[in-house]
């Protein structure tokens, strides 16, 4: 996916690594969840993993979204600069 990027654009690997490792902790997490959730339903398993997946991906994602507006908004507000999404510095 880094090579995707356009070369004038493109992010240093290691801020990079720091991007996509917390991508793939979080849905290492959200899977592992799903799998014990699922795991303690009577009725299909698997349907419960599937139902689970969707609202984390759309109920969970609004409230990403809203929870990153929100705190961009307060952190540019007090002018925190070494609170920035996205700026390692």
């Amino acid at each position: 996916k880094r090579f995707r990027e356009p070369k004038h654009e493109r992010r240093p690997w290691m801020i990079w690594f720091l991007d996509t490792s917390k991508q793939a902790i979080g849905m290492l997490f959200i899977h592992f969840a799903n799998v014990y959730l699922s795991g303690l339903a009577e009725e299909d398993p698997c349907s419960l993993y599937l139902i689970n997946f969707l609202l984390d991906a759309t109920l969970g994602m609004l409230l990403i979204y809203i929870g990153i507006r929100a705190v961009s908004s307060i952190v540019e507000w007090q002018q925190w600069k070494s609170l920035r999404f996205g700026e390692y510095g």
